[in-house]
């Protein structure tokens, strides 16, 4: 008799299910020769054993011809490994599962439940088990409790409609992708011989860069205004009073210096108090564009960063799957068991102490829901926050705190406005304070309530005026978007799902479409949206993806067929294909003209501070290795030297130690840091700025 297979969606998963569901004695870690681990245990009297995919085993490839050619419409799933030669380690867990599946007699995935998971399931299923169908765990948290309850209530079959969902997502990003960005880079290609780069667009990161663009364009048309503003200082009993004229703006200086002159050295009357007491709810719990904005904001932490560490923290029990639209907690999760167990955290037992003296746990919660998963909580299965990595404790504490706070009772502010007379002319003084700091006590400290007390004061006394200032100010353009503001500014337009708008957001960086947190659309990102937008303008547009969108909604509901909506989209692609074709001769130069001019873009950093020409990136054509020198060369001789082998980034900034231009260093795999290129500037006696320069010469011959 055979055994019963179950896949798990990563190493670490298959350990805790492996772990959660053995009986005692039972469970044994097996190893092949190629160190892949996978786990034997008893369950019920039966043998089970558990194997492991490394994410995605099987990834679609065009069929027939391998020239770079388009349009193509046929594909296959094929393993990743000879897909993608930096999946060739994944061969290993191929293989495994291949032969382990050989002799099982039933299968159970257990991969996450999601779209993505269910369409690695299946895959695995299909391709290396040789099955059509298998019971279907499904569970929110690898905790123990969850996975068993998971096991014992599994479903009999698998969870088609996010199959069909997720085979859909897969095809149409395969079309897109493959179909456009073989369409732009060969219209550039055919423009030159050599020095052509892959261009690539998408379904989601077309309009994504034309959204971004449409901000960059903003600002650059904005023009900036004069504005006037006057603000009065008062004295009471010892204390001033800062209050603002009512008019805010003065648009005419002339009007604004009239009331200077009528008011200066005359005392301020309170003609009104105004006292009111308003609730400051709680914040929702997190859903992963939550997280993801918050993280950024409070840590600086790129969207897909903050998705990695909070699936580490997932794989190893912590807290709940972060992948989920949902900003809500359902009480089968356990409010109070989870409580309990966070209050043995020294950080945390005060304020869970708190918690648990209230008559009855309700969770504030927002109202966007997931069918698959709640909102993202800590689980009852507290880490030991010693092992936890530098980014695992912040995001962890980020994550306890917010689902703390959502428990606690709203803030309580009381702000006063304070109407001040100078005859006709109207002062404002506004002061807040806090009655109970409520949900605020627990979410510090990634919020404060600032406080600005005024001092007691009575209708119809008078003010001594100290001074009155004219203060002069500009307008402001909009701010650009940051990596937080970006991807909650995606979720409210519709483009891309919670699980793929990090990754999206990565691809336009590192195509360098986009460059710096504060993002700033580069000449390519720019040249390749206007051409899109010149020749065929429905590659990026919104109303599109949330079309597809929606369809594959209907997909997942049953309510639409996969292969109907990716018959509409080929047969969208063949028209949009057939205009690049026509197009491809204009295209291509102005494609090959934004390339060239973004290449000259990035080789600028700055200002020589030896003659004042312009400081460039230049590869030796002696060594081949890049450094910093001046274009005025052989006139002015100055030069810098580079480390190898990383992307450099002018920041626009001068250091402040040597007045020479600071550039960002950006290194595989490693953190990214700022210095100046004056290899002899006071800054750079920190000797990581002297490893980095380790064994590199400065050959600008």
């Amino acid at each position: 008799m055979g055994y019963t297979l179950l896949i798990a969606e990563k190493p670490d998963a298959m350990r805790k299910i492996a772990e959660s569901l053995a009986e005692d004695g039972t469970l044994k870690r097996l190893s092949t020769n190629e160190n892949v681990d996978y786990y034997e245990f008893i369950r019920n009297g039966k043998k089970h054993i558990i194997v492991a995919a490394v994410g995605h085993l099987f990834n679609l490839s065009p069929t027939g011809r391998g020239e770079w050619i388009y349009p193509i419409f046929d594909a296959e799933w094929k393993p990743v490994f000879e897909v993608r030669k930096q999946s060739s380690f994944s061969k290993r867990y191929f293989e495994v599962i291949r032969e382990v599946a050989k002799n099982a007699s039933d299968f159970i995935i257990c991969c996450d439940y999601d779209t993505e998971g269910s369409v690695i399931g299946f895959n695995v299923l299909k391709f290396l088990c040789k099955a059509k169908d298998a019971k279907r765990m499904k569970f929110s948290t690898l905790t123990k409790e969850e996975l068993i309850d998971s096991y014992e209530n599994m479903s009999d079959h698998l969870d088609y409609g996010q199959i069909e969902a997720g085979l859909t997502r897969h095809w149409l990003d395969w079309l897109w992708g493959l179909n456009l960005t073989r369409a732009l880079t060969l219209a550039m290609k055919n423009q030159v011989e050599k020095g052509f780069k892959i261009l690539s667009t998408g379904r989601v990161q077309g309009p994504t860069l034309a959204l971004l663009l449409e901000r960059e364009l903003e600002i650059r048309r904005f023009i900036p205004k004069p504005y006037w503003q006057l603000e009065l200082h008062c004295k009471v009993d010892g204390n001033e009073i800062l209050a603002m004229h009512e008019k805010d703006r003065f648009w005419d200086k002339g009007e604004a210096d009239k009331i200077l002159r009528d008011c200066e050295g005359r005392d301020a009357v309170v003609k009104d108090i105004v006292k009111r007491q308003h609730r400051q709810m709680p914040p929702h719990p997190f859903n992963t564009t939550d997280l993801q904005s918050e993280s950024y904001s409070q840590f600086k932490f790129s969207p897909s960063q903050t998705l990695n560490i909070a699936e580490s923290l997932y794989q190893m029990g912590a807290i709940s799957y972060p992948r989920t639209s949902s900003q809500k907690l359902p009480i089968e999760i356990g409010y109070l068991k989870i409580l309990k167990a966070l209050s043995l955290l020294e950080d945390y037992s005060d304020l869970c102490e708190d918690l648990l003296k209230k008559d009855k746990l309700i969770p504030y919660e927002g109202p966007k829901e997931d069918p698959a998963h709640p909102a993202i909580y800590p689980t009852s299965e507290v880490p030991d926050l010693r092992k936890l990595t530098t980014q695992q404790r912040k995001i962890y504490d980020l994550i306890v705190r917010r689902f703390m706070a959502t428990f606690a009772d709203p803030a309580v502010r009381e702000s006063i406005n304070l109407t001040l007379a100078i005859d006709e002319n109207i002062f404002i003084a506004m002061g807040r304070r806090n009655v109970s700091l409520g949900w605020v006590k627990f979410y510090s400290p990634y919020t404060t309530l600032e406080e600005q007390i005024l001092p007691e004061v009575r209708i119809g006394q008078r003010l001594e005026n100290l001074v009155i200032n004219m203060l002069e100010k500009w307008t402001e353009p909009p701010d650009r978007y940051s990596q937080g503001s970006i991807i909650k500014e995606m979720e409210k337009r519709n483009l891309g799902t919670r699980a793929t708008r990090a990754e999206i957001l990565q691809t336009l960086y590192e195509r360098n479409y986009i460059t710096g947190k504060s993002i700033k659309v580069t000449k390519l990102g720019e040249t390749v949206t206007n051409v899109l937008k010149d020749f065929c303008p429905r590659i990026i547009s919104e109303e599109l993806t949330k079309n597809f969108e929606e369809e594959m909604e209907l997909v997942m509901q049953g309510k639409k067929n996969r292969n109907e909506v990716i018959e509409d989209a080929i047969v969208f692609l063949m028209e949009v294909l057939s205009e690049i074709k026509r197009n491809e001769r204009k295209m291509g130069e102005a494609l090959l003209k934004g390339l060239m001019e973004s290449r000259e873009e990035e080789r600028r950093i700055g200002v020589c501070p030896k003659c004042k020409g312009e400081l460039r990136i230049i590869r030796s054509k002696k060594s081949g290795k890049v450094f910093v020198g001046c274009k005025s060369y052989p006139d002015c001789g100055n030069s810098y030297p580079l480390p190898q082998n990383t992307k450099i980034i002018p920041l626009g900034k001068l250091c402040e130690k040597c007045s020479t231009p600071i550039i960002q260093v950006n290194r595989r795999g490693k953190k990214p840091f700022s210095m100046c290129l004056d290899p002899n500037c006071p800054t750079k006696t920190n000797s990581s700025y002297k490893n980095v320069f380790k064994n590199q010469s400065n050959d600008n011959a």
